[in-house]
């Protein structure tokens, strides 16, 4: 596995940008960004809640402080390819973020049972175990964890060439689903933005590049406070708000009331791994 980045501590803000903002914006930026060791690629997510959803309404509410859950892939994984399992806090707008990159098989079995069969990373292997930890301490504060939604996008990432901390990120199709918690089914499911729609996030330490500052202004693309998850989660409860949720979800092709424990479904399956 090559080397990745375990820890991040920066500041993330995020705009919609319509097509032609979009157009603009990234003649704006030419020679200024570099994509970066992903480039283009289709990010799949699976975020971990608890049955009643506690994590993503409190989100929501907007406090101080919230954290989430999820596995992560870049492209269709394989069971031996590497996933990311990313516990991320958020805390007066700083964003911090720990990370882990296993075999996607380890790393399913480790969120849905606990199990984690290789040995820990040992103290001096970096802040690994440190981070296994928190990930641990979090599963134990929440113990009925479960895979809740799957979030897929198209994704265009790339660096500010003079200060590379500097991330930019073009999201397009974003999609999402309550049933099939596997990875290697693929991204497909219910479009939440308007076709066309970006949603930018511009990551970084310190301040923004004045040249991107400007540019965001001059085209008209103005911050928001927006999540994926909570967006979707949004969606389908005003969809079904006169029928409940549970409707949603029989909807979205989970039967009613097995979301709640689709994970011991998913726990089974891992198992014959």
């Amino acid at each position: 596995m090559k080397s990745y980045q375990k820890t991040f501590q920066r500041t993330e803000k995020k705009y919609f940008a319509t097509a032609e903002q979009y157009r603009e914006l990234v003649r704006a930026l030419d020679g200024l960004v570099a994509p970066d060791e992903y480039g283009q690629t289709e990010i799949l997510n699976i975020y971990y809640d608890t049955p009643d959803f506690r994590l993503i309404r409190r989100s929501l509410e907007k406090p101080l402080y919230k954290e989430k859950l999820r596995l992560r892939s870049y492209g269709l994984p394989t069971l031996t390819g590497t996933a990311f399992i990313e516990l991320k806090k958020k805390y007066k707008g700083v964003v911090y973020k720990r990370r882990i990159g296993l075999p996607y098989r380890d790393a399913l079995r480790y969120l849905n049972t606990g199990v984690y069969l290789q040995p820990l990373p040992t103290a001096g292997a970096g802040n690994e175990r440190q981070i296994f930890k928190e990930i641990d301490y979090f599963r134990a504060v929440y113990p009925d964890l479960g895979p809740a939604m799957v979030i897929a996008y198209d994704r265009l990432a790339v660096n500010w060439i003079d200060a590379p901390s500097v991330r930019i990120t073009a999201d397009t199709n974003v999609r999402y689903r309550l049933n099939r918690f596997d990875l290697r089914c693929g991204g497909d499911g219910a479009l939440l933005f308007t076709p066309g729609t970006r949603l930018l996030e511009v990551k970084f330490q310190g301040s923004m590049p004045v040249e991107l500052a400007h540019a965001l202004s001059e085209f008209e693309i103005f911050p928001t406070s927006v999540s994926k998850y909570g967006r979707a989660y949004q969606t389908i409860t005003r969809q079904t708000s006169t029928e409940g949720f549970t409707k949603a979800v029989s909807t979205f092709g989970q039967p009613a009331g097995a979301l709640a424990h689709a994970a011991g479904a998913l726990r089974t399956a891992v198992a014959a791994y």
